[in-house]
């Protein structure tokens, strides 16, 4: 697998939780080549490495809508009874050195490009929305079918896919 194929996949398994972009224990650990097991228990032992900007423990809840995004419905006693945890950038930076093996350093190379592509590409959608609005400001005072495609265009703007998701279906009180 390639360099640039390999930064995608890893891209796809950053999520957005509590408003930071983080990966769960179990994907870092496919990643690594190691049991999920393995890894929390070197993060435990090491748990001085971890402030909470670096790592978080999820909830019950939060982790039950992670598993519905991805697999669609949850089986019972299919899943770990575990709660896993999510790692920061800095956090899977820190998890290298804990883990110290040459696999662990080749894919957190790997691992800080996804995250710094996916910087890149949120600064640019923030550029693009700036540069619309000038354009906008520059030339909607003159004709009435310009401004409906910069209307038409920040709509597709505003709807990205960093906004969250409704939940559809029965939640029980």
């Amino acid at each position: 697998m390639s360099n640039a194929i390999a930064v995608e996949v890893i891209a796809t398994k950053i999520l957005e939780i509590r408003g930071r972009k983080v990966m769960l224990d179990r994907d870092l650990a496919k990643l690594y080549g190691v049991e999920t097991k393995h890894l929390t228990r070197q993060v435990r032992r090491n748990i001085k490495r971890f402030p909470i900007d670096f790592m978080i423990r999820l909830t019950r809840r939060e982790y039950q809508e992670i598993l519905r995004r991805q697999i669609g419905t949850l089986e019972k006693g299919k899943f770990s009874k575990y709660l896993p945890y999510a790692f920061s950038e800095q956090g899977v930076a820190m998890l290298s050195s804990v883990l110290n093996s040459e696999r662990a350093i080749q894919v957190n190379i790997l691992i800080m490009r996804a995250f710094t592509k996916l910087r890149e590409i949120l600064l640019t959608h923030k550029e693009l929305a700036v540069k619309i609005d000038a354009l906008e400001k520059k030339y909607t005072e003159h004709d009435e079918t310009i401004r409906g495609i910069f209307e038409a265009i920040k709509q597709l703007l505003e709807s990205s896919p960093a906004k969250e998701k409704r939940i559809i279906g029965f939640t029980a009180p």
